[in-house]
């Protein structure tokens, strides 16, 4: 997973959730028998990468033990290694969860901390060599949808963002290993702020670093279209997905992969008609 200036469709990254309180999927795959065969399905409809996660980061999240995580990840990774060649990722702030991913076959680490919680966390990533995912979030799960303020959210977005990857570069982490998100629901007001950062893609873009967008299913979309639930806001997520796109994040995080795969074919089949 390179970063390539020239700006081809975002690759699509599927969501596992194993835990019993996502809030979107509300632990239909806990079980390890529904979480393998949801990862396969993803794997089927065309995801280039699946990210694995075993804590929710829904607003109000309890924290779940680090015991508990690995429990949770460790068999799924081997499983889906076993009979696929996937790029896996694991959604975990816990540089020993990450580590336990990893040495299982993971090969990202998804950190929407952008490696804060654990001091030990920048070292650990350097050490495993291994991508990591870098998130902007303000506050943190529990509280983090509790009065988000910003003066100018774009800039202060790219800002932590710069700061972050430098800290990881300093920490030893290969500059060709780190991606970046600007965190759409994370420590944001769903209207006034995550807009903005969608609007405002370009500016994270310009960073320099691979840019991984997750907008999908996410309450603004519900926000924007009358309070319709989480498994109604497709064709809102796509169209989040179709607006990094066009400011060329390098992949989108999605629930629907089928759908988000066929939409960006079909935005790349225009463009390259059009000699964009």
């Amino acid at each position: 997973m390179s970063f390539r200036p020239d700006r081809p469709p975002p690759r699509v990254m599927g969501i596992v959730n194993a835990t019993p309180d996502s809030f979107s999927d509300g632990g239909r795959f806990l079980d390890p028998g529904a979480a393998l065969a949801h990862a396969r399905r993803l794997i089927a409809e065309g995801a280039h990468i699946l990210d694995l996660g075993a804590e929710s980061t829904r607003p109000g999240a309890e924290p779940v033990p680090a015991e508990v995580e690995i429990e949770r990840l460790v068999p799924l990774v081997r499983a889906i290694l076993a009979e696929s060649d996937v790029a896996i990722s694991v959604d975990t702030m816990k540089p020993e969860v990450a580590r336990a991913a990893v040495a299982a076959g993971a090969s990202i680490w998804n950190d929407v901390t952008a490696l804060r919680h654990d001091p030990a966390s920048l070292d650990a990533a350097a050490e495993m060599d291994c991508e990591v995912v870098l998130m902007h979030m303000q506050g943190e799960p529990r509280t983090m949808q509790a009065e988000p303020r910003y003066d100018d959210v774009v800039g202060e977005v790219a800002a932590f963002l710069a700061d972050r990857a430098e800290a990881a570069l300093a920490a030893g982490v290969a500059r060709g290993r780190i991606w970046l998100d600007p965190g759409v629901g994370f420590g944001k007001h769903m209207i006034r702020h995550n807009l903005p950062v969608l609007g405002g893609l370009a500016r994270i873009v310009a960073l320099g670093f691979p840019v991984l967008l997750g907008a999908s299913r996410k309450s603004f979309i519900g926000a924007l279209d009358g309070g319709a639930a989480p498994d109604a806001r497709l064709g809102g997520s796509i169209a989040a997905a179709l607006a990094g796109a066009e400011a060329g994040v390098a992949a989108v995080r999605v629930h629907d992969v089928a759908e988000t795969s066929q939409a960006l074919k079909v935005w790349a089949a225009i463009r390259q008609a059009g000699g964009a």
